[in-house]
């Protein structure tokens, strides 16, 4: 049950930073959602790479969909494959990555007593 509530409280706080500020910013929210969810190092991981991979996926099919996909494709014709689907799952580990590092940092952060 704490991987979901850290999932969405990494997703919510690292939508409402980068609506405001720059990306990088979801760094912040998942290491203060890998703090507060207290989860051991690797489920805090799982929770902090899912949330933002699935909120960085969203936001890059609704961009997609409301753009007619005008520059997926030809972004996508760079890469061997030419799918549009491969920058989705590229710009959702691209997202994931740095968020589930933080958020592993962020339960490593806690003191041993409060394990």
């Amino acid at each position: 049950m704490n991987f979901l509530k850290q999932l969405i409280a990494t997703a919510v706080l690292c939508l409402a930073l980068q609506y405001f500020l720059p990306w990088w910013t979801l760094v912040i929210g998942a290491f203060a959602a890998g703090y507060w969810a207290g989860n051991n190092g690797f489920v805090s991981f799982g929770a902090g790479f899912l949330g933002v991979a699935l909120l960085w996926l969203a936001t890059a099919i609704i961009i997609d969909a409301q753009t007619n996909s005008i520059l997926t494709e030809k972004v996508a014709q760079i890469f061997p494959t030419k799918t549009p689907a491969l920058l989705y799952v590229l710009t959702a580990v691209v997202g994931g990555l740095p968020a589930g590092f933080a958020a592993l940092a962020g339960a490593l952060f806690t003191s041993p007593r409060s394990r």
